[in-house]
């Protein structure tokens, strides 16, 4: 075995022979680590019978990954573009080794492309495609009983604009006021004004836990960095770790701002696209969209899990999503009836 290129690796090394043996491969001639995962490791596999994705699953308990990875071969057959997982000599689509859980797929050629990037057709396209996802996830596959029927309408919790605060404050006590490095510069400088945001849209709080709109199966993070892309098309959609019950409002607002919130600012064009491909598949009224849409940027205006993650964890893996999104929830704040008229496009 040879082309380890990461210090990790020790980890995997070990348990590949009996990852091989379980997944029923001849031999691993070499393997690979990804860098580009937030929430697990993975690596690239070169196999006499192929090329797989090896994927280390920390993120969801093994129970829950199992339910999930079951769901893709129904969703394959549906036509959709996801990974069908390899399925170990017993049958099970996770293996255990040493007390930790690893899946593997093939292998897909393609790249992860931003939204801003994706023409206008592109992302129209795009649009469509989650709404066939959000079919499929509540077709087949609950017939099939994979997935328990979507009964329950979920709720969503509503951070009060003086919990933020007190937050924000415990943050910033955390960072000190050294300014001796530029991300606890720029984070102090991003809490001190959210404060100042929470003041001034404290009104605009959604009032009710019980969101609007039709609800279901979802993917969970249908974004960029969980989609490959090759010539034009969609090759596969990735990172199914997410499966949940929400209304499809809540995952059509996430996504667009996921794919269109880059250089500090939504792309409202794109957004615009976008609904307006997911509602020429699926209907979804224009207040529960407008619902979806507030409590999703009441949500990120309340929300400091990346700067948690930094300062309590001592995990920095996160620290570019914030630099990123940081901005977008600034302009956001400032442009909400123009972000409101985009996802208001009709199809």
């Amino acid at each position: 075995m040879t082309d380890v290129t990461c210090e990790d690796l020790d980890d995997v090394a070990s348990v590949l022979p009996a990852l091989v043996r379980a997944f029923r491969l001849s031999e691993a001639t070499s393997w690979r680590f990804l860098t580009t995962g937030l929430m697990n490791r993975n690596w690239r596999l070169e196999t006499p019978e192929g090329t797989f994705a090896l994927k280390e699953i920390s993120d969801v308990p093994l129970t829950k990954a199992r339910r999930n990875l079951r769901v893709l071969s129904l969703l394959a057959d549906e036509g959709l573009p996801v990974c069908e997982p390899v399925h170990s000599v017993s049958g099970d689509p996770v293996v255990e080794v040493d007390g930790r859980g690893y899946c593997l797929l093939p292998w897909v050629d393609g790249k992860h492309v931003r939204g801003t990037e994706l023409s206008l057709d592109e992302v129209r396209k795009l649009g469509g495609l989650l709404a066939r996802l959000h079919e499929g996830l509540n077709g087949a596959v609950v017939r099939d009983g994979l997935l328990p029927g979507a009964d329950e309408r979920p709720r969503a919790r509503v951070t009060t604009p003086e919990a933020a605060a007190t937050k924000s404050d415990r943050l910033l006590q955390t960072i000190g006021r050294s300014g001796s490095e530029a991300f606890d510069r720029f984070a102090a400088e991003a809490l001190e004004q959210r404060k100042l945001l929470l003041d001034k849209y404290a009104p605009l709080r959604p009032s009710a836990e019980v969101p609007l709109g039709p609800f279901g199966w979802t993917h969970g993070d249908f974004q960029y960095r969980n989609i490959l892309r090759r010539d034009g098309t969609v090759v596969a959609v990735l990172d199914w770790d997410r499966i949940q019950v929400r209304p499809y409002g809540e995952e059509v607002a996430r996504t667009a701002q996921v794919q269109f919130g880059m250089d500090g600012r939504l792309d409202l064009q794109r957004v615009a696209a976008f609904v307006t491909g997911y509602r020429t598949v699926l209907p979804l009224g224009v207040k529960d969209l407008a619902d979806a849409v507030s409590r999703l940027w009441w949500k990120r205006l309340t929300d400091f899990w990346q700067l948690e993650w930094h300062y309590n964890r001592q995990n920095s893996s996160c620290d570019d999503l914030f630099l990123a999104d940081e901005p977008v929830v600034q302009w956001w704040s400032e442009h909400l009836d123009e972000v409101r008229a985009a996802f208001a496009a009709c199809p």
